[in-house]
């Protein structure tokens, strides 16, 4: 029962509390929600990202058996997120935003506080949400990106659209300044540090705007389907996952705990972007979160005793 009351008024709270904020002053002002989409994926993305990566720092035999069980429970959940949308024939909009419902987390402004919270005594454990964190940044400008540009965009013309958002280059700027330990001058690390403080408080706020006239008279089959994928599903292949790979201690805890964690908002924001069905992410969104509050708590209670 602590566990739970620490994770609703740390991290559920905080964060329900801005979107509604953001749907309260979209109501009353109504918001230009193509500024804010421009605005999160042109400016505030791209400095979260680069400078996350940027400051992360972990040992190579860690990110060797982190980066393994990572990549096979992607590549699971796409598959099987694939497989679901085909046998439902979701049109091609739909299934983008239905499939990066399901394997894109949010490991950021949701994973990094409760691992704080579960961790506080063991940095290790921090460290594998730090790694988690970026290769979901990773896999959301790769796949998660590709998968809502290709709707509209095929082949080469989907790639041509990638290339064109600075998140990816962000990206792997962080990376090559991060690996050769080059150091940024103050005066640019400051202006891009503020960026990427901005970007929690402004993300959810623009949730809450796309949420502000969502009625939800039932819960549809995607949005069931998206539930049930990211916060059931989830775990269960990570559990598959960590008992193959024989992951033990610190490592299979943290890990098991982060596939617990709702669907990412920038799921939401790629939605809005690229027009795929952004009401529907948004109730994913915000769906998962507040159920996350019992699956994780679960996995939490599992992971202690």
């Amino acid at each position: 029962m602590e566990i739970l009351f620490l994770i609703i008024m740390k991290v559920i709270f905080p964060v329900f509390l801005l979107i509604v904020v953001g749907a309260f002053l979209h109501r009353k002002y109504t918001f230009d929600m193509g500024t804010l989409s421009k605005l999160n994926n042109f400016l505030l993305m791209p400095a979260v990202c680069f400078a996350n990566i940027y400051e992360s720092k972990i040992s190579g035999s860690t990110l060797l058996y982190v980066m393994s069980f990572l990549l096979l429970q992607a590549l699971f959940l796409i598959c099987v997120s694939i497989s679901i949308s085909k046998i439902y024939k979701f049109e091609y909009g739909l299934s983008a935003t239905f499939k990066n419902s399901v394997v894109l987390v949010n490991s950021g402004n949701f994973g990094l506080p409760v691992s704080q919270l579960v961790f506080q005594h063991n940095p290790l454990g921090l460290s594998v949400q730090i790694v988690v964190l970026i290769f979901q940044n990773l896999l959301t400008y790769t796949y998660g990106l590709f998968n809502c540009v290709s709707v509209d965009k095929k082949g080469f013309q989907a790639i041509k659209v990638l290339l064109k958002n600075p998140v990816f280059y962000a990206f792997l700027l962080g990376i090559f300044l991060q690996t050769t330990s080059i150091k940024i001058p103050e005066f640019i690390w400051t202006p891009i540090e503020n960026t990427s403080h901005a970007f929690l408080a402004i993300a959810l706020i623009t949730l809450g705007a796309q949420s502000a006239f969502i009625k939800i008279h039932k819960l549809s089959t995607p949005l069931v389907l998206s539930l049930l994928g990211r916060l059931v599903l989830g775990p269960c292949i990570a559990f598959v996952t960590i008992s193959v790979l024989g992951l033990e201690g610190t490592i299979a805890q943290a890990l098991f705990i982060a596939s617990s964690f709702p669907t990412s908002r920038n799921s939401s924001l790629f939605a809005l972007e690229y027009g795929n069905h952004p009401e529907y992410a948004a109730q994913a969104v915000l769906l998962t979160t507040l159920c996350s509050v019992i699956t994780v708590t679960t996995v939490v209670y599992i992971y202690q005793t």
